[in-house]
């Protein structure tokens, strides 16, 4: 049963659409052709473009399609990232690029897991999202070149820092080590010469030498910081629309330079949403109940959107309910959690921090002012 196929009669299916499902790796890809009834599978090279395109008509070939069909075709968002989504798009197939932990799995303690069964089970999904079933799964919104180029600063700025924090804790403790505790700063190289170790001694030579090839990369991370917060300046001073959205949400107090450029270019700046709930379950907020039968209990977040502006919000909630005491949602959470332990204010910062992301999404496209907040002078 596991290996069911589409049963054919009269209404079902034809050849209106060729469907097309990729599994992809490194090395290999696998492709799954069909028109609903029938299946073709191969595989080629990981990106040959011009082989994919071969397989492609040798597939319309094979189900015997004219050479005008419309084709779909799905994959699982991944390393690849959109490139392949914008190519086949290029050329006329509709492509639709899949959120992997939405695809149905089988539940069983052991199942099997191959290539072959993986592209079939996208192929028999994609054909069911087709034909109706557009709950199936979680297409993901693909962001334009330019949208998805915008991200890169704010992303690299967090990666670079964890790697700053490691450098200077690697100094640390290599310091620790014989016995010495210090802050890093811009004299530590001076400073480091004149140190002496538990017994008064000098540091060790190749300890010694370490320690500044470490520093060294730190004060390279540094000049990289430098560079890209002037970066970052000079695209606030242009007129984008991003630009003018960092700078309009600035101007709630408890807001700042950093929240407001990482909720605009991983999220307002390019998505379009229709309502509150939208923007909830976008940034991985909406609640997941569990009400089955007589059981029913509250999961917790689906944590099943962008996880940079699930942190940022999680962040400018307490700083929210700090500047922004007398507003409406920093008062409905001190009557709900105020009163409550360490918990459930933890877990009362989450709810808020969905009220205040929907309340954030009004003021900056439809000029709504959360309720009670204050405006800085």
């Amino acid at each position: 049963m596991t290996n069911s196929q589409p049963i054919p009669n009269s209404n079902n299916t034809n050849n209106d659409y060729m469907f097309i499902s990729f599994d992809l790796s490194n090395t290999k890809w696998k492709l799954m052709f069909g028109n609903g009834v029938r299946r073709r599978q191969k595989s080629t090279e990981a990106r040959d473009l011009e082989q994919l395109v071969k397989e492609i008509s040798k597939s319309i070939q094979h189900f015997k399609m004219p050479k005008d069909v419309k084709i779909v075709s799905c994959y699982e968002a991944g390393r690849d990232g959109f490139w392949l989504h914008r190519y086949l798009e290029s050329i006329g197939i509709k492509n639709f690029v899949v959120d992997s932990s939405s695809i149905e799995v089988n539940r069983r303690a052991r199942r099997a897991k191959t290539d072959r069964i993986d592209v079939t089970k996208l192929h028999t999904m994609l054909i069911r999202y087709m034909y109706g079933e557009t709950k199936l799964w979680s297409v993901l919104h693909v962001p334009d070149t330019n949208d998805e180029d915008g991200k890169r600063i704010n992303r690299e700025i967090k990666r670079i820092k964890k790697e700053r924090t490691s450098h200077t804790n690697r100094m640390k403790s290599l310091l620790i080590l014989h016995g010495i505790k210090t802050n890093i700063s811009t004299d530590f190289l001076d400073r480091l010469d004149k140190m002496k170790m538990w017994d008064g001694e000098k540091l060790p030579e190749k300890i010694k030498k370490e320690i500044i090839r470490e520093y060294q990369r730190y004060e390279l991370i540094k000049t990289h910081m430098a560079e890209l917060e002037r970066e970052k300046k000079e695209i606030l001073k242009s007129d984008s629309e991003q630009a003018k959205k960092v700078i309009k949400m600035q101007k709630l107090k408890g807001i700042g330079p950093i929240s407001s450029w990482d909720l605009t270019f991983e999220f307002f700046g390019w998505r379009t949403f229709n309502n509150g709930k939208q923007v909830g379950a976008a940034a991985g907020l909406a609640p997941t109940p569990f009400d089955s039968g007589g059981s029913g209990k509250e999961q917790g977040i689906s944590k099943a959107g962008n996880r940079y502006v699930r942190t940022t919000m999680i962040e400018l909630a307490w700083s929210w309910l700090r500047y922004q005491p007398g507003s409406k949602i920093s008062i409905w959470f001190m009557k709900r959690f105020g009163t409550g332990g360490k918990r459930m204010r933890r877990i009362g910062i989450v709810a808020l921090a969905r009220k205040l992301l929907i309340a954030l999404w009004r003021f900056v496209e439809h000029k709504i002012i959360p309720e009670g907040a204050l405006l800085k002078s």
